[in-house]
């Protein structure tokens, strides 16, 4: 339905769905994740156990996701270090890049 000015107009059901959805990205579900949860939701024979499953795995992935950032900053910081930043060709920034 739409309002007399042709905007859409929305049910508290809907508004809900919505806020889930936007609670859901902000906490970094994907979009297959939150459809998954939203059939969970749906479907009301679903337990609470397959729910924490979803969301311990989600945990699991941000984990390592900061593991690797943490990383990336140990390593960025110590090369950043290393570089002396004057006029000279030599780069440690560079250098470090072109390690294998």
């Amino acid at each position: 339905p739409r309002s007399a000015k042709g905007y859409r107009c929305y049910d508290d059901a809907h508004v809900r769905r919505l806020k889930f959805v936007m609670r859901s990205r902000d906490l970094g579900f994907s979009l297959e994740e939150i459809r998954g949860l939203l059939g969970l939701v749906d479907d009301r024979t679903q337990t609470c156990a397959q729910v924490q499953t979803v969301a311990e795995s989600h945990l699991q992935d941000v984990q390592e996701k900061i593991a690797d950032l943490m990383r990336i900053e140990r390593v960025l910081s110590e090369t950043v270090a290393r570089c002396t930043g004057d006029a000279a060709p030599e780069c440690a920034v560079i250098d470090a890049l072109l390690e294998t």
